[in-house]
């Protein structure tokens, strides 16, 4: 008896790895920089939320107050609608073109590889920078092509106009999205077997039923993955609302980070701190929901 447990104790201990000292002294510099830049300043942040500081001098606890007013404020409630909702319609935009992209990029065509350096350029590219750009020709270009073309709608700014604004935002953001959406599903479907596809042909397949009945489902990880981290992403939108409408006309196209930024320097700090605080906790939420989907996934 005495035998067997020594016996399967050695088995336990043999099957335990012992974590060497130096991967702690490798991860303690990581760890202390982490908790420096993120962990202690997010606690500094969530302690302030729940008081009525400004960002300087004195300030007191105020309990729930900020947390109470946040859910009456039609303002915040505002830049909460417009983000999911421009988060929503982005990612469908972003994911359609890109996936749409990735198989013409990768079918038997001429010039795929130099196809591909150019629609890559975008993601190159500052945010601020694209959105100044466009800027200008949503400002002038395109009201001068209007003027000519005697085009009423084109003839007044789409940036000016309260309900179309947020469609110039979708569309200079999914332009410096698809990229990076682009290039991981090409990655997709170059890793699925040709095989695969030359007995869908056996098979009489057709091209629109090989692409729904054999790529979709197996391209299905990455799609998961480019939604999530895709609306992730674009939960917090700034440099690009900043450069094309600064959250306008009016705050019709103002975003969380932008609303939270702006809090900051208007004197709302507490009160923007809750915010912030409601925001980590949905883009929380988020995360989870990845980790969910994306479980048992291997695509990646």
């Amino acid at each position: 008896m005495s035998t067997s447990t020594s016996a399967a104790g050695r088995t336990v201990r043999r099957g335990r790895r012992r974590v060497e000292p130096v991967y702690w002294l490798f991860l303690l510099p990581s760890l202390v920089l982490f908790t420096l830049a993120i962990t202690v300043p997010g606690i500094i942040g969530i302690t302030f939320s729940f008081t009525d500081s400004i960002g300087v001098g004195d300030w007191s606890f105020n309990g729930l107050t900020n947390y109470i007013a946040l859910f009456s404020d039609p303002a915040i409630l505002q830049s909460y609608l417009f983000t999911f909702g421009f988060s929503i319609v982005t990612v469908l935009v972003v994911n359609v073109i890109a996936f749409l992209l990735a198989i013409g990029l990768t079918a038997r065509i001429r010039f795929k590889t130099g196809l591909r350096t150019v629609f890559v350029i975008p993601m190159v590219i500052s945010g601020i920078i694209i959105a100044y750009v466009f800027n200008f020709l949503f400002s002038n270009s395109l009201p001068a092509v209007g003027s000519a073309t005697g085009v009423t709608w084109l003839q007044t700014s789409l940036l000016a106009n309260p309900d179309l604004a947020w469609v110039a935002i979708v569309a200079v953001t999914a332009w410096q999205a698809i990229p990076g959406t682009l290039l991981i599903y090409i990655a997709g479907l170059l890793s699925v077997p040709g095989d695969v596809y030359e007995a869908a042909d056996l098979d009489g397949a057709s091209k629109t039923q090989q692409l729904l009945r054999v790529t979709m489902p197996l391209v299905a990880g990455y799609v998961v993955i480019n939604v999530i981290l895709g609306f992730k992403g674009f939960l917090n939108a700034y440099d690009i609302i900043k450069g094309l409408t600064d959250g306008g006309p009016g705050t019709s196209t103002r975003s969380i980070a932008m609303s939270i930024i702006a809090g900051f320097n208007g004197g709302d700090y507490g009160y923007q701190m809750a915010n912030a605080t409601i925001f980590f906790v949905v883009a929380v939420l988020i995360s989870l929901l990845q980790l969910s989907l994306t479980r048992g996934r291997n695509a990646l």
